[in-house]
Formats: structure tokens, C-alpha cells, sequence
């Protein structure tokens, strides 16, 4: 998985949902500057957080991985 790809797209599918960085983080229990460098693709996202935003974003994880 090519983290700034998916990172991308989390960033498009928050927007979308109407979540800002704050909210998201929140939701997930990690902190801002976690869900900052997750959507910059500066941080690997564990398969666990992956499920978990796509779980929050109420989105199929494979849309999440635009497989």
C-alpha cells in the first residue's frame, strides 16, 4: 500500500463525511498530529487504523484503499 495514496484519500473521504481533523482524530482515539501525518502519507497506517476509518467513515475498507 502506497501510504500518501491512501492518505489522499482518507483527507477526500473526511471531507466528504464532514469530519474535520479534530473530529476524526477523536473518534479514533489517536491524536491530531497521528490523522495529520496519516493523510500527508508520513506515517504507515497499521491494518487496525485502516478498519477502524473506514468502520468511522461508515465506507468499505477496499473503497478506503481505492481497490
Amino acid at each position: 500500500m502506497e501510504n500518501g495514496r491512501i492518505g489522499k484519500r482518507i483527507k477526500a473521504f473526511r471531507k466528504l463525511k464532514g469530519y474535520t481533523q479534530v473530529e476524526l482524530a477523536k473518534k479514533l482515539g489517536i491524536s491530531l498530529n497521528v490523522l495529520g501525518a496519516v493523510e500527508r502519507g508520513t506515517k504507515k497506517i497499521p491494518e487496525e487504523l485502516i478498519n477502524q476509518i473506514a468502520e468511522t467513515l461508515n465506507i468499505d475498507k477496499l473503497e478506503l484503499l481505492g481497490s
